[in-house]
């Protein structure tokens, strides 16, 4: 995914941003990058992307202690928007979440 692709749908938050925010604020936990701009508090399916990014900025040790991530994550910045778009779809779709209001709309 590019910088400028959006990462939190329901908040319309680029990955750009993301990185920014974490560079400029370092934030000490993953969570906190929820204070930027509200991303993963919405429907939830950014969250492990949030955290993926966050664990990038903090060297190799912090991954050792994330949970395993899909294939598809570990591999997101190959997903065009349109993959990264439908696997939201299906995980909105299979009840894991609730997209906020004024989130992007699903894919057809």
């Amino acid at each position: 995914m590019d910088l400028d692709d959006t990462i939190c749908y329901c908040f319309h938050i680029s990955k750009r941003k993301i990185v920014n925010f974490v560079r400029v604020h370092q934030p000490r936990r993953a969570s906190q990058i929820s204070e930027c701009g509200g991303a993963g508090t919405g429907c939830g399916w950014c969250v492990n992307y949030l955290k993926r990014y966050f664990a990038q900025t903090q060297g190799s040790s912090s991954e050792a202690h994330l949970p395993p991530v899909p294939p598809s994550l570990t591999e997101a910045d190959a997903l065009t928007t349109t993959d990264y778009a439908q696997q939201r779809a299906a995980y909105i779709k299979a009840g894991h979440g609730k997209p906020a209001a004024g989130a992007i709309p699903l894919p057809e």
